[in-house]
């Protein structure tokens, strides 16, 4: 045992030391060296490599601690360690325990860093192993195989001393055959934080918990008009189903003492979800399914920022380093962030019905420089939440100060610690990486607090998209932190206010510091040039709409999305965005067009030329001005000039032609262009040009004409002449009957022919030419006369 305790306290190998030992036997014996040079080359050349792997950071056995509870003990508690060792070597190990080992204090964070850095180096100092029964035995480990452990301790048996953090290192110890002595094969080191006793005056500690996505929202709305959305794709509705990385944020974060930090974007996409929606599938899109788990998350959201300090970035949460170092030269590119400021309190406050707290700034990793704190308060803000790594103490400063700092110009810096804020990055999927940044974190804070009896107030700022596993881990260290004895919670907006430390560093660093890794990952020059082009083609669109906010807004959100944080390091994924929103407008702009027109033909000095305009909008467009106008003046004038301009007007989903007067001055061929214009005489869309041929009334056409009315007068006047025959031949035949019936008449002695005709008023009278009775004389007379009635009525 005391060899083996030898081991434990140096930094020499057992291998190294077992041949020092040979060695010496050996000179004392130089026959029995002779003798024994052949033998014992085969276990010398196994016992160096078992040496190599021994001395390897890790050693042959891996020890992970998948749970230490409770992670801050007091007196009483029992503190259990559970976790797993695997052999990883080509040995068994044999004659194996795992056991608990404390080290001494860590009076300094860095300490902390450095234990936290090689936490399974067999190197290190592990301290002594606590005797008796607090171990557990492995008769043998085979090669490739875990095996489980836990170990129950009171916290009286683990001999700490004064309030601080001590390290706890769990070592398996066994033997190999090549190396048949007891020794230290795998150690994890962890911390244990101590402080039995509520602490005198207690660090105010406040942790940022953050609820923002990537992108998820096109600028589309639809072809209809309830301007339904479309989504990039279904990952939002992932999120936020049960399971999701957004649904764990909200069920972890309702039960703890938080300040909310929430990207109005996220709530907008989410409560768009809640009505009919659409999701992007290739070229087509599909409609979606999520409404319930929409409308659930929502719910549940609300139910737990209810009296809670809630915090909102600007609108799609905009990358203020880029924009500070390539946006502010492009015109407009301040403004969209002004837009993204004013949105975000009002969809706060009418998505999750609280008022929010809009006077915070939060540039990517609290990194800082003059030209970003400028652009963050250039909308408002008066805040801005930096990091200790960006905003450095330069004045030797024994303790950490509390987070607030005025930077001037009437703008406080709200300086998160870096330790803390960083203690949850990386993969922590493994339970032994989850429990080890528990411990750190709360370690941490623990020596944070013993640095000075001055009360200060700190601020943790994690990452802003915290994975599932990520989340989890804060919410147990901070659940541990809350039930801890060191420290006490504060919201953001009261750590903002709290009293400087006056020798606490206020110098905002330049901007050759800002880190080259962050810089790498900005928005460029021309991310925000097409921004611009694609503002100047809405301003040039909303003009003609007759209800504009149906553009305007969407439009006005799809590029605030454009600036989004979101995009650092996916540039091919944010020029995709930006190229789908401008190419969207543009068929939208082109969906109000004029309409192709072949060759036209005029005959004639004067005629009318129709130009129709296309509306394929679901609203009407006005405050258009078709221009059509001649390229060939002198052979054909528009309206009697140039050209001529009317006003058009439009109603959703038809077309309009407006007409337009023509006057020709020579025969032949001359283009007219067609032009819409708005009021304010930018050239909306394209032009149509089209040919109009003219031609002249000749000398042949005049004779043609000519022809065609004498041929309708001959017609007419033989038309004439054959009924003026027919009347003659009818009043021939009248006469005949009448001088036959008078010839009989004379040789009837009673006269019964004519005398009783004439007698009677209705026969005809010879002799009396002006009885109505007697047609004759009318007939002929209407016969002669070619203007008469029967005439007229052939017409």
């Amino acid at each position: 045992m005391a060899e083996a305790a030898d081991f434990q306290g140096t930094s020499a190998s057992p291998a190294r030391r077992w041949l020092r030992r040979t060695g010496a036997l050996l000179a004392g014996a130089p026959l029995l060296a002779g003798l024994l040079q052949m033998p014992s080359a085969p276990a010398a050349d196994a016992a160096g490599q078992d040496a190599a792997q021994a001395s390897s950071a890790s050693g042959p056995v891996a020890v992970a601690v998948d749970s230490l509870t409770p992670s801050a003990p007091t007196e009483g508690d029992t503190v259990t360690v559970s976790g797993t060792v695997t052999n990883n070597g080509k040995q068994t190990v044999t004659d194996a325990h795992v056991g608990l080992r404390v080290g001494p204090r860590l009076s300094t964070r860095s300490a902390i860093d450095t234990i936290a850095k090689d936490s399974d180096d067999l190197q290190g100092a592990t301290g002594s192993e606590i005797a008796g029964k607090y171990a557990e035995k492995f008769p043998k480990l085979s090669p490739g195989v875990a095996e489980p452990f836990s170990i129950s301790v009171p916290a009286d048996e683990l001999d700490l001393g004064q309030n601080g953090v001590y390290q706890l290192a769990v070592a398996l110890s066994g033997q190999t055959s090549a190396q048949p002595w007891e020794q230290t094969l795998g150690v994890q080191r962890t911390f244990l934080p101590w402080q039995p006793e509520t602490a005198d005056t207690k660090t105010k500690t406040t942790f940022l918990w953050p609820l923002v996505s990537s992108v998820h929202m096109t600028a589309e709305t639809g072809s209809n008009e309830q301007q339904t959305p479309v989504f990039l794709n279904d990952d939002l509705a992932k999120e936020i189903s049960p399971g999701g990385r957004l649904d764990q944020m909200v069920s972890l974060g309702k039960d703890l003492d938080i300040t909310w930090v929430i990207d109005p974007d996220l709530l907008a996409s989410v409560d768009a979800m809640t009505k009919s929606y659409r999701v992007r599938t290739g070229n087509d899109t599909t409609a979606g399914q999520d409404q319930k788990v929409a409308m659930r998350w929502l719910a549940e959201l609300q139910r737990a920022v209810a009296g809670e300090e809630v915090v909102a970035l600007p609108f799609s949460d905009p990358d203020l380093a880029s924009l500070a170092h390539n946006g502010t030269s492009v015109t407009g590119s301040l403004s969209h962030f002004k837009e993204a400021t004013d949105a975000a309190a009002k969809t706060v406050d009418t998505v999750l019905h609280v008022k929010p707290n809009t006077d915070f700034a939060w540039p990517v990793n609290g990194a800082i420089d003059p030209s970003i704190v400028k652009v963050a308060t250039s909308a408002g803000a008066d805040k801005v939440i930096a990091r200790s790594d960006s905003l450095q103490e330069t004045g030797g400063l024994p303790y950490t100060p509390s987070a607030a700092r005025p930077i001037g110009g009437g703008t406080t810096a709200v300086v998160a610690d870096a330790r803390l804020s960083t203690a949850f990055q990386g993969d922590l999927t493994r339970a032994s990486a989850s429990t080890l940044a528990v411990q750190r974190f709360l370690a941490q804070s623990l020596t944070l607090g013993l640095q000075t009896d001055k009360q200060r107030s700190v601020v943790v700022a994690p990452q802003r998209m915290p994975s599932v596993s990520q989340a989890e881990a804060m919410a147990e260290a901070l659940t541990a932190l809350q039930d801890g004895t060191w420290s006490e919670s504060q919201e953001l907006s009261a750590a903002a206010k709290a009293k400087p430390d006056p020798g606490a560093t206020t110098k905002v660093p330049s901007a050759s510091s800002y880190p080259a890794s962050l810089r790498g990952q900005e928005l460029k020059r021309p991310a925000f040039d097409q921004i611009a082009k694609t503002q100047g083609k809405l301003d040039n669109f909303k003009v003609i709409l007759s209800d504009e906010s149906r553009v305007v807004t969407p439009f006005g959100r799809a590029m605030n999305r454009e600036m989004s944080t979101s995009w650092r390091g996916r540039a091919a994924a944010a020029t995709g965005y930006r190229d789908g929103v401008e190419s969207y407008l543009d068929g939208l702009a082109d969906s109000v067009k004029l309409i192709e027109k072949s060759e036209t033909k005029l005959s004639g000095r004067s005629a009318t030329i129709p130009v129709t305009v296309q509306n394929n909008l679901v609203q009407g467009v006005d405050h258009l001005v078709l221009r059509l106008s001649s390229t060939n003046p002198t052979r054909l004038k528009i309206g009697g000039a140039d050209y001529e301009e009317q006003r058009v007007t439009v109603s959703g989903g038809h077309s309009q032609s407006v007409k337009f007067t023509t006057s020709a001055n020579a025969n032949g061929r001359a283009t007219v262009v067609a032009q819409l214009y708005t009021e304010d005489g930018r050239k909306y869309g394209d032009e149509v040009t089209f040919d109009v041929r003219v031609t002249e009334i000749t000398a042949t056409v005049m004779l043609v004409i000519g022809g065609g009315v004498l041929l309708l007068v001959l017609a007419g006047f033989r038309m004439y002449t054959q009924r003026k025959r027919a009347a003659a031949r009818v009043a021939e035949e009248d006469g005949a009957v009448e001088a036959e019936e008078n010839a009989d008449g004379s040789q009837d002695p009673e006269g019964s022919g004519a005398r009783l005709t004439t007698e009677s008023g209705t026969g005809s009278r010879a002799d009396d030419p002006e009885q109505p009775g007697d047609p004759a004389p009318d007939t002929a007379a209407e016969s002669a006369d070619p203007s008469g009635t029967g005439e007229r009525v052939d017409r």
